[in-house]
C-alpha cells in the first residue's frame, strides 16, 4: 500500500516526506512464518524486521517494515515511530488488547 500511494502522489519521492503514526509494536505483533517468507520474498533487508517466539512462530515490527517499503519506493525522509497501540492502552485503542475497537483518524496532504 505503502509503494502505491507514494507511486500516485504527483511528487517525486524524494521530495516527500513520511510520518508513521501508530502501529502495534514488535512485542505485540505475532505473525506466522509464512507472512516473514513473503516479505523477505520481495525485501531480502526485512529479514531483519522479524524475531522468532517461543511458539515457533515471528514477531514483526511494523515501523521497520514500512520504512523499508518507503525506502524502496524512493522516499527518503522517513520520521515518527515508536508507538505501540497495543502496550498504550491510556493513548490507543487495540483490538488484539481490548476485544474491542475504537477509531483513530489519519491526515495526509500534499503542500
Amino acid at each position: 500500500m505503502l509503494e502505491a500511494t507514494v507511486a500516485a502522489l504527483a511528487a517525486p519521492p524524494g521530495e516527500l516526506l513520511a510520518w508513521l503514526g501508530p502501529a502495534i509494536g514488535p512485542d505485540a505483533f505475532e505473525v506466522g512464518i509464512e507472512v516473514q517468507e513473503g516479505f523477505v520474498r520481495r525485501w531480502p533487508q526485512a529479514a531483519g524486521c522479524f524475531e522468532p517466539n517461543h511458539r515457533g512462530r515471528r514477531q514483526a515490527d511494523l515501523y521497520g517494515l514500512a520504512r523499508i517499503a518507503l525506502e524502496c519506493a524512493g522516499v527518503v525522509a522517513v520520521h515518527g515511530d515508536g508507538w505501540c497501540t497495543h502496550r498504550e492502552a491510556t493513548r490507543f485503542f487495540s483490538f488484539r488488547r481490548d476485544g474491542a475497537t475504537g477509531r483513530m483518524a489519519t491526515l495526509a496532504w500534499l503542500a
